[in-house]
């Protein structure tokens, strides 16, 4: 007969077009991993075939509000606190992912059915101008968690039917799935970048009676962290400086650093001689039963009004620190201690050393002197030798002069992380 023949052909048009608008959706969610631009682009591809208007509605974790974005103009977008009692239905769908659907006869913006799914008033009024309106608010649930609300309306006498309902919850559940992704993908980047700033190497203090500098370049430099660290804290004339090297690289030893520099801190808190310090890191580490180690130097500087600074100093584990006097010559200090979080009694042997006016004192992690070019290591020998030349020179000239020989020794090749701290005496 014609008229099958006829609902023959629309039906498998329909199924085509079906076809290809959930394709559309795969492929074009599949691009992107930025929530925004995620569900803008959603948006895009459900006009005009699916709806003839759409919008997203998402929670904002941060403020506690919620998000409208689309409507008439698809880069729509705006913050608003939450009000549950506004909008029940929105609500609802929000928190438990349920279906609603609303019929919306009038241009009244304000009318409880429309308010009730749509709420935002500029997004009310976009509806309402083209009544008569059937509108939908399908869940956006993916992972068995609801993150948002896909709203669908369709105007004059194009409503929706029970396939077309089943096709489009088919599609949101699609969509909910490149959200979510995306949302934690954003969520994972902001946490890893509070947490980064929370472990890049400190801004060094204004030290009244001495010039501080550092230098710091991590193994992976796109994290800017890594198992080298510095610190340097106190009061007017009583500081502690510190620098370590964690065994391992990147983010996991960066966040054992995190934990070391807080121990140091704490513990100079109560008592700032370096071998308590670093007896008290020493039983954190090992009380917390963990494989990973650490190298440390801790010196205690003590500026006198004269120009003069007294230096008590301890190491677990790690190379102790070069002198460069202001004439010119290099004294490597003699201290030792072993590795803190190795042994559960460990006890740190002082050492001390004064600096005059134009002397410094280098501290520098193993990414220096154990820096490897072929077979050939940077060395000690290497470093003690142009060191002469930066005699009275500012810290942070000494600090660059340094990195700038071990990078140039490894003409390009992989390096460990290197940190270097230094101090000169007099303002």
């Amino acid at each position: 007969m014609p008229g099958d023949t006829a609902t023959s052909v629309s039906g498998e048009h329909n199924a085509r077009s079906r076809a290809q608008l959930t394709e559309d959706v795969e492929i074009g969610l599949a691009g992107t991993l930025n929530l925004r631009r995620t569900g803008l682009r959603l948006l895009t591809l459900l006009r005009p075939e699916l709806a003839d208007w759409s919008a997203l509605v998402l929670p904002d974790n941060r403020t506690g509000g919620v998000t409208f974005f689309g409507g008439d103009q698809i880069d729509f977008t705006d913050l608003v606190a939450r009000a549950p009692r506004a909008y029940p239905l929105l609500e609802r769908t929000l928190r438990s992912g349920q279906p609603h659907r609303v019929r919306c006869e009038t241009g009244d913006p304000t009318s409880a059915a429309l308010t009730s799914v749509v709420h935002h008033p500029r997004l009310c009024e976009q509806v309402a101008a083209r009544a008569p309106a059937d509108v939908l608010a399908l869940g956006l649930t993916a992972r068995g968690t609801t993150l948002g609300v896909l709203l669908l309306a369709r105007f004059g006498d194009r409503g929706w039917g029970d396939d077309d309902i089943g096709f489009a919850q088919r599609l949101a559940s699609r969509a909910a799935v490149a959200l979510d992704s995306a949302r934690l993908y954003e969520e994972r980047g902001r946490i890893a970048a509070a947490l980064q700033r929370g472990l890049r190497p400190p801004v060094l203090p204004e030290v009244d009676g001495l010039r501080v500098a550092a230098r710091y370049r991590p193994t992976a430099e796109h994290l800017e962290i890594g198992g080298d660290f510095y610190d340097v804290h106190g009061a007017a004339g009583d500081w502690l400086f510190a620098l370590g090297d964690f065994c391992g690289k990147g983010v996991e030893a960066a966040a054992l650093t995190g934990r070391t520099r807080q121990s140091i801190r704490t513990a100079a808190h109560f008592d700032r001689r370096p071998e308590v310090v670093l007896g008290a890191l020493n039983s954190v580490l090992h009380e917390a039963e963990s494989e990973q180690f650490v190298t440390v130097v801790c010196a205690r500087v003590r500026p006198h009004p004269d120009g003069h600074a007294d230096v008590d100093l301890a190491v677990a584990g790690h190379p102790a620190p070069i002198v460069l006097r202001a004439d010119g010559r290099v004294e490597q200090l003699e201290v030792y201690g072993t590795a803190a979080g190795v042994r559960a009694e460990t006890r740190y042997q002082p050492g001390a050393v004064r600096l005059e006016r134009g002397d410094t004192m280098l501290m520098y992690t193993d990414g220096v002197d154990e820096a490897r070019s072929g077979s050939a290591f940077f060395g000690m020998d290497r470093l003690t030798a142009f060191l002469p030349a930066y005699a009275g020179a500012a810290p942070d000239v000494v600090c660059e002069a340094v990195e700038q020989h071990v990078l140039e020794f490894l003409d390009g090749q992989p390096h460990d992380d290197i940190a270097l701290l230094a101090v000169t005496c007099g303002s």
